[in-house]
């Protein structure tokens, strides 16, 4: 299977991480891997100070300095290592990342065993499978970005073995054609649009910004919705430092407003393991890695598309430079530096076949990318570049922000990290992606990917001799060899669709096994039944025909939306504290006065019921009046729910129709008008001054969630049913499910005209009556008549 599993549960030995930018202890598993950014800056601090006592140790221990042969002495000496990494390990106090491992967590395993429940159970009493799976795709737009690129292939590989999409975006897009050209309908919310998500077995949202069809306007976090399974997509680590920001200065609700969002997803999606650890404040237990990605690719060609002016000049390197790029691991762990050590002594005899120009400047340029933003490792850097004898302004440190301008001016990129990893290392598929030869150590994630001398070169992590072999092979003359440039083209082509089948395979597995299908809908063919030419690359061929000029920055595009969701959390913030506070004397001295006032209306009110109710004398009139007058007493006596204007249209009509409902996500969906009344299932969710009848005052079985859910709409039935008379004074009743109105199968104004026509004038005399669209409905595609429609549904029992 594709996917690999986390939840992540964190084996260290070692006491790496002292504290939490996020609390003094770690408040989830990942916390203490979020700091690997970090690691240890007191380290450094203790490694500037000491940092002569180390040039002795160098000079015996690095591989960096060299010991001469005692019969060489006299003539500078051959270059002979000291014992390679492992002699260095001993010197003690250093971590190399070699305890780090992230153990994958039950989450699928418990996954599989629901899926497996549900599917026993269903085929136990019968499945008749009538439907496909259905899922719903979920954006925030649809402008062209990696995640549109994984999202349409993955999407055709889930259609070719028995799932239906359709697809929702908050902004439209040019991927709008794409979605539609392949079949799939598309919709874009506007401020009339509501969604009937119990329609689909599952949703996947995607991105950060998408966050807003988690909120109270779409209703995916309130009921009945919270139910559906959702598989939330993050390929974004913007929000990561945003977060961090939150704890720092205190906003702790807001903070806690993304926890709640994070918690609702059923799955988080991650394409790589760094991510759900920047993420870890907000870990549940809900979070999940599938790798892989077309980001590397896509970013590498869009970056030179809006950067076509000279990188090189941008950053002060000049055309003749020769550069070589080191890069390393998501990670920073304090041994980094004594690897980046054994990279630049491997490099010094290029030195050689660089010329120097008028100013004494060597054209050989080495750029070393890492993610400490302190200057304590650029420090570290340039004190071993000085030790090793290299010339001043040839050694240059760079933070990961500016990884993608340093890869594309680059000549040649080497991996100098040797921490074995779970992922293949993102930042070596920008570098291939961008047309690099690279070289890289011999791990297993590596070594799976890269063939050596193929895609990429490879020597063993143990030895460094090699890496002096393979650079003299890629370089000559200060210019990048034939065969260099064959292998970096070759290197593009396979990073281009580096780990497909792993992606598509793995949310595959994922939606599989988290998916839990009632009996009505048909079991998707196998994960295995994926034609193989689906795996093999991403859909780029749908997207060849869209301009370039309608690709944005997602980046800048995230930091935006974060940006305004701060905004409107401040304004909700100052507009709730400043309610209070923000008033004077005058005004609060009027705004108590006023509070008198009503509630001395109130009571007064209250005093004139409470005179009327006690009177025996009968009142005139119809029974209408009667009946109204009984229930204002009533209302007095139990307030299960407020009245309106519609109780009194109610009165003179022949027909109520009640739509039974269950939480604040159906409100939509109900009617407001007199024929109706709504009935809630439950005595949380109602609506405010509505004429609802609560259910489970009525049926107190209903208070129970178990008998509620297994009764569904039919508990309102029994609702009613019980001392029908006491609530319902109508000569005709009607149930109609708010679902009929997501599915725009209710009664239209002209339906029911007819029906209270025909109900008037007793046309069909005392009869039932159904109203359905049966030209609309997917399950009668041969347009048969309701009795022989309903007699398929129900195994012959309807007639």
């Amino acid at each position: 299977m594709g996917s690999l599993d986390t939840g992540f549960s964190l084996k260290r030995e070692q006491n790496l991480l002292r504290s939490s930018p996020f609390g003094s202890k770690p408040r989830s598993r990942f916390a203490r891997l979020v700091l690997f950014k970090r690691i240890h800056y007191l380290q450094w601090v203790c490694t500037v100070a000491v940092f002569f006592f180390f040039v002795a140790l160098f000079q015996i221990f690095l591989p960096s300095s060299f010991m001469e042969n005692s019969e060489n002495s006299g003539r500078g000496g051959e270059v002979v290592y000291s014992g390679d990494l492992m002699l260095l390990k001993e010197i003690g106090g250093l971590d190399f990342g070699e305890d780090i491992m992230l153990e994958a967590s039950k989450l699928l395993v418990k996954f599989q065993k629901e899926s497996n429940e549900v599917n026993v159970s269903s085929r136990g009493g019968g499945r008749f499978g009538y439907r496909k799976p259905k899922l719903a795709l979920v954006f925030a737009d649809l402008l062209v970005d990696p995640q549109q690129i994984l999202m349409v292939s993955v999407a055709v590989a889930l259609r070719e073995i028995g799932y239906e999409i359709e697809v929702y975006s908050l902004e439209d897009g040019p991927v709008l054609a794409i979605w539609k050209n392949m079949g799939v309908p598309v919709t874009i919310f506007k401020a009339d649009v509501v969604v009937d998500w119990l329609s689909y077995d599952g949703t996947i949202v995607n991105s950060i910004e998408a966050r807003e069809v988690l909120s109270h306007r779409f209703s995916l976090l309130q009921e009945p919705f919270k139910s559906v399974p959702l598989i939330w997509s993050i390929h974004e680590g913007t929000l990561a430092t945003h977060l961090r920001q939150y704890m720092l200065s205190g906003q702790f609700e807001l903070l806690n407003d993304w926890k709640n969002f994070f918690s609702r997803a059923t799955v988080v999606v991650f394409p790589n393991y760094a991510l759900p650890m920047l993420y870890s404040v907000c870990d549940s237990g809900n979070y999940f890695v599938i790798p892989g990605t077309p980001a590397g690719a896509w970013g590498a060609e869009n970056f030179m598309v809006s950067y076509e002016d000279n990188q090189r000049l941008r950053m002060d390197y000049g055309p003749d430079d020769f550069i070589i790029v080191i890069v390393g691991s998501h990670f920073f762990y304090s041994g980094l530096w004594l690897e980046h050590a054994f990279v630049l002594e491997a490099l010094l005899p290029l030195l050689t076949d660089f010329p120097f120009d008028n100013n004494s400047n060597s054209y050989l340029k080495i750029i070393i990318v890492s993610g400490d933003l302190t200057g304590n490792y650029s420090v570290a850097l340039e004190a071993i570049a000085l030790n090793l004898r290299y010339p001043r302004n040839i050694v240059r440190h760079v933070v990961d922000e500016d990884a993608d301008s340093v890869l594309s001016m680059a000549d040649l990129v080497i991996y100098g990290s040797f921490l074995e990893e779970q992922f293949f290392p993102d930042i070596l598929v920008k570098a291939m992606c961008h047309g690099k030869p690279i070289i890289a150590p011999n791990l297993s994630i590596i070594h799976k990917y890269v063939d050596d001398r193929v895609n990429g070169f490879i020597f063993p992590k143990e030895n460094i001799r090699v890496l002096k072999q393979i650079l003299s092979q890629l370089v000559s003359k200060g210019k990048l060899t034939t065969l260099a440039r064959d292998i970096a083209s070759m290197g593009k082509r396979t990073a281009e669709n580096l780990m497909v089948s792993e992606t598509i395979e793995g949310y595959a597995s994922l939606v599989e096994n988290v998916l839990k299908l009632p009996s009505e809908v048909a079991l998707s063919k196998a994960v295995t039944e994926i034609p193989s030419k689906m795996k093999e690359k991403w859909q780029w061929q749908l997207f060849e025909l869209i301009p370039n000029s309608t690709r944005k920055n997602r980046t800048l595009r995230s930091h935006k939306f974060l940006e305004k969701v701060e905004k409107q959390w401040t304004r909700n913030q100052t507009r709730g504290s400043g309610a209070v506070f923000g008033t004077n004397e005058t005004s609060l001295y009027h705004f108590l006065e006023e509070e008198k006032q009503i509630e001395m209306a109130n009571t007064r009110k209250r005093g004139e019921e409470e005179v009327l109710k006690d009177r025996t004398d009968q009142p005139r009139g119809t029974w209408e009046d009667v009946y109204r007058s009984a229930r204002k007493a009533d209302r007095s006596k139990n307030n299960l729910h407020e009245r309106d204007d519609g109780e009194l249209e109610r009165t003179g009509q022949p027909l109520c129709i009640y739509e039974p409902f269950f939480g604040e996500g159906t409100w939509p969906f109900l009617h407001r008008s007199s024929l109706y009344r709504g009935v809630g299932l439950s005595n949380k969710g109602r609506r405010h001054g509505a004429d609802d009848i609560d259910a489970p005052s009525r049926l107190p079985l209903l208070n129970n969630p178990y008998y509620r859910d297994v009764l569904g709409e039919y508990g309102a039935f029994f609702a009613i049913a019980n001392r029908v008379d006491r609530i319902h004074k109508n000569a005709w009743i009607g149930f109609q499910s708010w679902r009929a109105t997501a599915r725009k199968d209710s009664l239209s104004k002209t339906a029911e005209t007819a029906l209270l026509d025909a109900i008037e004038a007793r046309t069909h005399g005392d009869t039932l009556y159904f109203w359905v669209r049966m030209d609309m409905d997917p399950r009668n595609p041969l347009q048969q008549n309701f009795w022989s429609f309903c007699d398929a549904m129900n195994a012959g029992n309807c007639k």
